[in-house]
């Protein structure tokens, strides 16, 4: 687990909150009804009134992921959030891991107040004490007045945690690398005679494992028995041994950047990161959504941290459904409540049709595989261990997002 200082959104000064005295706000000219309008400014002033009392002036440290994932959480939670409280966020690079959080925990200096993790490394740290309690109540009910608890998608509560996405982690390929032919397969990230030259891999066992066991057409139902045994092993790691070129990544850019200067030609990664290359920076890039390994990401609050109630009241605000559902027009990741799935639109800046993209949706989740993240979570160190001594004496451990 790495940390590094990323960026912030803050405000010189609490907002003065929404008006109804202008056009462009709730009054002045407008064509809108006179009854609709008035409930309008109710429910907007009544929102923002909500948020100023659990404000922390000093503002709060978020640990997330960089990038184009950073990006598209500023526009669509930090600084709304800032806007609504007038409380400042910063935001730290997070890599994944728990060993920072350990540290932290352990000597009573936790300089985070909310962490973007991957349920199952939330589901471990919640077990290790490392994380505070998390209660369904403080989500907000979906827009009709469903509750939480019905709103949001199975398994999205945790002790610990709350599901604000899902998303998958894919191959993607150079449309220019294969004439004539393109991957349709995951089994054809593993044959490198049909679909010649270099990947790139996350530094990790998860996913791998999975895919390489689904390269020898075991069924998906199958994956995590057979992964519970050593001979299950054996085989997906030598699957993996048996790639020629291969590159390990652990920072989410780094495969969009390797597959755009052409340093490989499959690689894997997080779907929205290989969305944003394809339609902000125009890379000839595909993705292959067989074998799609779907995650939970969620909120947590480390415990200890220094501003616990503001946490609470960013993670309230973040994931209602209409910043879950605007999170979606900057990347494609599949919301964790279904009022906000339902609020699927457009890309806010290109226009396109952001439903195509979420790896929840159906075409895109025919043949997905759901990470058992409890596997994984009461595995991780056995499985990594295994993982290191089969595959890392054999890589360059000086540069593996080279």
């Amino acid at each position: 687990m790495t940390t590094t200082p990323s960026s912030g959104w803050s405000s010189r000064r609490a907002s003065p909150g929404p008006s109804c005295s202008t056009a462009t706000s709730c009054g002045g000219r407008s064509t809108v009804p006179a009854r609709r309008l008035t409930r309008a400014c109710v429910l907007a002033l009544g929102l923002w009134a909500a948020w100023p009392a659990v404000a922390a002036p000093e503002g709060i440290t978020v640990l997330s992921w960089g990038g184009a994932y950073e990006r598209a959480q500023s526009r669509a939670l930090f600084a709304p959030f800032t806007e609504a409280t007038g409380t400042p966020v910063s935001v730290a690079r997070y890599d994944g891991g728990l060993a920072d959080l350990r540290r932290a925990v352990a000597t009573g200096e936790v300089p985070w107040d909310v962490m973007d993790m991957t349920r199952s490394e939330a589901m471990a740290a919640c077990r290790e004490g490392l994380l505070a309690p998390l209660s369904p109540s403080l989500a907000e009910p979906a827009p009709d007045g469903t509750s939480a608890e019905r709103d949001f998608i199975d398994g999205a509560f945790g002790p610990c945690s709350i599901t604000h996405s899902v998303f998958a982690t894919v191959v993607a390929y150079r449309r220019d690398a294969f004439p004539g032919r393109r991957p349709t397969r995951i089994a054809d990230l593993f044959d490198q005679r049909r679909f010649p030259g270099p990947r790139a891999l996350q530094r990790t066992p998860s996913v791998n494992l999975e895919w390489a066991l689904l390269s020898y057409d075991v069924p998906r139902e199958e994956l995590y028995r057979l992964l519970s045994t050593r001979r299950g092993l054996s085989l997906a790691l030598a699957r993996l041994e048996g790639l020629e070129d291969l590159r390990w990544w652990e920072t989410g850019s780094t495969p969009p950047r390797l597959l755009a200067e052409g340093k490989v030609v499959m690689a894997s990664g997080y779907n929205g990161r290989f969305f944003d290359a394809m339609v902000n920076r125009d890379v000839p890039i595909e993705i292959l959504w067989d074998a799609q390994v779907q995650e939970h990401e969620v909120w947590a609050i480390p415990r200890q941290a220094p501003h616990p109630e503001a946490a609470r009241a960013f993670i309230r605000f973040a994931t209602a459904t209409e910043r879950q559902a605007e999170l979606t027009r900057y990347i494609p990741y599949g919301p964790s409540r279904q009022s906000a799935a339902l609020r699927i639109t457009t890309h806010a800046d290109s226009g396109i049709d952001m439903r195509l993209h979420i790896p929840t949706h159906p075409l895109n989740a025919e043949r997905a595989v759901t990470k058992d993240e409890a596997w994984y979570a009461r595995t991780r160190e056995r499985i990594g261990d295994y993982f290191r001594a089969a595959l890392f004496p054999a890589v360059d451990e000086a540069a593996p997002d080279d």
